[in-house]
């Protein structure tokens, strides 16, 4: 985890945020960047499923991007969508929790079961500065053609490798080579697969 800033550092909380380091969430522009998004947020989880141009029309205002073909499932919960990047043709069933306060980015093809979480903060161990709400972020990646099974918990600061499968109910604590199934908690590899 990053060090306490020192007392000189310049920085808003949200440039802080931005960069990686330790910040509190008490800053204004934090707070209006996720009011807007918890907005949208609300919004999108209120269509029904005859409002797919409207679903598509706030998940290209809520999130960084989001290619051609790709479904998401409401409801869906973020903390800013602004950091997150999804592929072209990727399904993501209901109940997404992608918690994007790092960058979260998801390749094409990726198939997201129901309750599935991208988890990018982090908190301190040390009772001090996690008391006083110190907190930062780490990004996650997940590549190409990954299959998340539901329920499945993704940690900060995780990369999972193109063609990998993660078996239902799975904690990702560590990064994932591509082309493997992994399943467990902490998910572990339990064989390669065929990329043929």
């Amino acid at each position: 985890m990053t060090s306490l800033p020192a007392p000189d550092d310049g920085r808003t909380m949200r440039e802080r945020m931005l960069a990686g380091d330790l910040y509190v969430a008490d800053d204004p522009e934090i707070g209006e960047e996720s009011a807007t998004a918890l907005d949208l947020v609300a919004a999108y989880n209120a269509t029904s499923v005859r409002q797919r141009p409207l679903r598509r029309e706030l998940l290209g205002r809520l999130l960084g991007s989001v290619g051609e073909g790709t479904e998401i499932r409401p409801p869906l919960y973020v903390d800013y969508g602004s950091r997150i990047r999804v592929g072209a043709r990727c399904f993501a069933n209901v109940g997404l929790v992608a918690l994007d306060v790092a960058a979260i980015t998801i390749g094409d093809d990726v198939q997201i079961g129901p309750n599935v979480q991208l988890l990018t903060p982090t908190h301190p161990v040390e009772p001090g500065p996690r008391r006083d709400k110190w907190e930062a972020a780490r990004p996650i990646t997940i590549g190409d053609n990954v299959w998340l099974g539901g329920g499945v918990i993704v940690l900060p600061g995780v990369s999972i490798g193109a063609d990998t499968v993660v078996g239902a109910g799975s904690v990702v604590t560590r990064d994932l080579p591509a082309g493997v199934v992994a399943v467990g908690n902490p998910a572990r590899v339990v064989r390669e697969l065929d990329r043929g």
